[in-house]
């Protein structure tokens, strides 16, 4: 079971990971995190990295270590981490890493409520998801070869892999999922289709 953090936003995850390596500040974080594209696995903007900073600060998982300014800059506040920081990072990630977590996905929502549309509908609104899905894939597959190409280690783009992995496995069961529904011999269509009073209409072809 995952336990209640005092900082549980997994931007400060990330904060605490990049201040192993030394001490920074807000902004030069927001540059790492941009030139590491994180912002494709931790949704962030400057405003909220400030306010989770803060918030580990106020937890004691990080210290101001300096204060900086000059003339063409604003002051800039240099944050290390603490003992405390460092224990919680690593805990932190041991549990994402070992426990499987429930996600209320968008798309898991949809299937749950998939039969309040016709069949017909769902197999036209499918086909138009594998097409987008192998658009990401394709996406996904060109910025693992630029990158390796430019040498990075597959370490660095192991988050990458998994998301293709997960795009694989949804193409897979997308395509199943249509089967399931046309196959002429088994297909749930007939029946799906007679809880809408026969097929889809034309209203509701319309509004696809």
């Amino acid at each position: 079971m995952a336990k209640k953090r005092p900082v549980s936003n997994l931007l400060a995850l990330a904060v605490l990971s990049y201040l192993t390596r030394e001490p920074m500040h807000p902004y030069a974080l927001s540059r790492a995190l941009r030139d590491n594209d994180d912002a494709r696995s931790i949704k962030f903007n400057q405003g909220s990295l400030y306010m989770v900073v803060q918030q580990l600060a106020k937890a004691g998982f990080i210290i101001e270590r300096e204060t900086t300014r000059d003339s063409l800059r604003p002051e800039r506040t240099v944050y290390a981490l603490t003992d405390a920081g460092r224990d919680e990072m690593r805990d932190w990630m041991r549990e994402l890493v070992e426990e499987p977590q429930h996600e209320y996905g968008h798309f898991v929502a949809a299937l749950s409520l998939i039969a309040a549309l016709p069949p017909d509908v769902v197999v036209e609104l499918l086909g138009r998801r594998l097409l987008r899905l192998a658009e990401q894939r394709d996406e996904i597959r060109t910025i693992m070869d630029t990158a390796l190409g430019h040498g990075l280690h597959p370490l660095f783009l192991v988050e990458e892999d998994y998301r293709l992995a997960l795009l694989d496995a949804e193409f897979a069961f997308v395509e199943r999922f249509i089967d399931r529904i046309t196959n002429p011999q088994t297909g749930w269509a007939p029946l799906w289709a007679q809880f809408h009073g026969g097929t889809a209409t034309t209203d509701e072809r319309q509004q696809t």
